[in-house]
């Protein structure tokens, strides 16, 4: 099975990190349980509303990050030039669009083919290019998933929907805090002739993450 950390073949027990972030998973942190003690503090004397917080965190989770990285996608698919800037460094081809920050500082972009599906996973703790896919899904931070990612990746695939065909190599990157991978999904048939703004609608969260592929494109005709 095939395992990387970076360009070097690792197991889990070599896994880097710097934690100095929320982990996942059941018991909870000292400091994510100062979050929540802070977050009802601030609900309770009326300085925060919960429908609102809920709203921008919704907002982190599906539509800023996950838009972002369609963007760079879409960009890839129809521009030769910034793909092979993109695959050779992938922090500052997306700075070219204009998308820094902290939890973007060292991203590696992974190209999928017809012969390889990359998988991404942070096995310890939440590692995750926040710039270009916003806030980790709660899946993502699950040890479920960072346990069996590994051990089992095409059925963790499978259950996602994802049937990956037994001669195509499925790779799996493990995410640290000096390094995020963003996976270059493959571009969908039938999409020649779309506009970067028409492409960047076919790239989902997941097909970024390795659980799933951009979706093709709409049959109908528009009305």
């Amino acid at each position: 099975m095939w395992f990387a950390k970076g360009d070097v073949s690792v197991s889990p027990d070599h896994h880097n990190h710097d934690h100095d972030h929320v982990g996942a998973g059941p018991p909870l942190s000292d400091a994510q349980l100062r979050v929540k003690a802070l977050e009802s503090l601030l609900i309770d004397k009326g300085l925060v509303d919960p429908a609102a917080l809920d709203r921008l965190i919704e907002a982190y989770e599906t539509k800023i990050g996950p838009r972002n990285g369609a963007r760079v996608v879409a960009r890839a698919w129809l521009d030769p030039a910034y793909r092979q800037r993109l695959l050779a460094d992938g922090s500052a081809a997306i700075a070219e669009l204009g998308y820094t920050g902290r939890e973007g500082e060292d991203i590696v972009v992974l190209e999928n083919t017809p012969r390889v599906h990359n998988l991404v996973v942070c096995t310890l703790c939440s590692c995750y290019p926040w710039p270009v896919l916003g806030l980790p899904p709660v899946w993502y931070k699950a040890a479920p998933y960072r346990s069996r990612a590994v051990i089992d990746p095409r059925g963790v695939l499978r259950e996602f929907g994802l049937e990956v065909a037994a001669d195509v190599e499925v790779r799996v990157w493990d995410s640290t805090a000096d390094q995020r991978y963003l996976v270059l999904p493959e571009r969908p048939a039938g999409t020649e002739g779309m506009s970067e703004e028409e492409l960047a609608t076919l790239v989902t969260r997941d097909s970024m993450i390795g659980v799933g592929k951009a979706a093709p494109p709409d049959p109908r005709p528009p009305s």
